[in-house]
């Protein structure tokens, strides 16, 4: 087993932990969720885990993986994005509030691994006396498969 199939079955297994702390079951659909969500390097939506599942699990139904999203963000496992145009997306890697660059061609998300946001958040706490209890940074360009799209259809 490679280093990442095993940070994958780390990720799963706390996942599963959770659950289990919670004394709620763990269905093989459930499973296939977590394995998903903590294999993905993107940032999948409720509809494409659903559709990556349907095939193994055709008596699924949406609502499974749609409930089962939001138990895990409940419960601090998974991160939901929220957009207006590209639908609510998921971070099973990284549940915690962490930048992120957004394609506005194709949707893609990236996690930036550049800075720490915990400084700056103790930094916004100590200016404006507030109590941050979430926030949230996004940034919006062209990934580079759409940068050399936009340049074909320039060109040609």
């Amino acid at each position: 087993m490679d280093q990442k199939e095993m940070m994958v079955e780390e990720r799963v297994a706390q996942m599963v932990a959770r659950l289990k702390d919670g004394e709620h079951r763990i269905t093989p659909q459930r499973l296939a969720i977590f394995k998903i969500l903590a294999s993905s390097a993107g940032h999948p939506s409720a509809e494409t885990i659903y559709g990556a599942l349907l095939k193994e699990y055709p008596t699924m139904s949406l609502a499974t993986v749609y409930k089962t999203l939001a138990f895990l963000k409940q419960e601090g496992e998974v991160l939901e994005l929220q957009f207006s145009d590209l639908g609510n997306r998921y971070d099973g890697n990284k549940p915690y509030p962490h930048p992120h660059i957004i394609c506005t061609g194709c949707g893609e998300i990236v996690d930036p691994c550049l800075f720490d946001l915990n400084d700056i958040t103790q930094k916004m706490m100590a200016e404006t006396g507030f109590t941050i209890v979430a926030h949230r940074l996004d940034f919006y360009g062209l990934c580079p498969e759409c940068q050399q799209k936009n340049l074909n259809d320039l060109a040609g």
